[in-house]
């Protein structure tokens, strides 16, 4: 059987950038390139009709941030998954483009697998965090800054496999670090999500944290 290429549009208004960005995912075999625009307008003009799985998404565009676009963009393509890429790692830009609907966050001097492999990694499932902003997810962690209600409602191991998630871990690493299955990983995640009120793995990370 062969496995279902993935299909990206890059919304970058660097041209240098977004040309690099382009040769990287020409150079995938099973990523499809779709095309690329420069603003947040451009990008919601084109990228319905386009249909992509997924966007790699600037979040300083000229005019309408790319935060702003993801809003417009699930709104019109609910199952779209999004990247954000930036040069920046600030903790407010990186969760109100989680909120949003973003599902991944890499910064832009990520080297070209790990681009690659976000692509894939969204694609599967997974939410794909760059080493920093994995870090800065995990310290929210460290400070106990979690609701005291919804913490209680947890039980011990998918506080567990929370934790692992927002450190940036994918599933199959989450199985690895727990020694359990990937399968039960997705059952834990999908008991979380129903516990927390959320409809992603995502959103679950997003209110827990906040």
């Amino acid at each position: 059987m062969i496995p279902e290429k993935k299909s990206v549009v890059i919304v970058e208004d660097d041209l240098r950038l977004q040309q690099h960005l382009i040769e990287i995912i020409k150079g995938a075999n099973d990523i499809t390139f779709l095309g690329a625009v420069s603003s947040a307008e451009e990008a919601e003009l084109k990228i319905p009709a386009l249909r992509p799985d997924v966007v790699l998404m600037d979040i300083n565009l000229p005019g309408k941030s790319g935060i702003d676009c993801i809003r417009g963009l699930k709104k019109r393509l609910p199952k779209l998954e999004v990247v954000m890429l930036t040069a920046y790692e600030e903790e407010d830009n990186i969760f109100r483009a989680l909120k949003e609907g973003a599902s991944g966050y890499l910064i832009k001097s990520s080297n070209s697998n790990d681009i690659l492999d976000a692509i894939r990694d969204v694609f599967a499932g997974e939410s794909p965090f760059s080493g920093p902003i994995a870090r800065k997810m995990a310290m929210y962690f460290r400070e106990e800054r979690q609701n005291q209600d919804e913490r209680e409602t947890l039980s011990p191991r998918e506080t567990e496999v929370l934790k692992l998630l927002a450190a940036g871990y994918i599933h199959k690493e989450v199985a690895d670090q727990l020694d359990i299955t990937v399968p039960t990983v997705r059952t834990y995640v999908r008991r979380i999500c129903y516990k927390l009120h959320v409809r992603s793995k995502v959103e679950a990370i997003i209110k827990y944290l906040s």
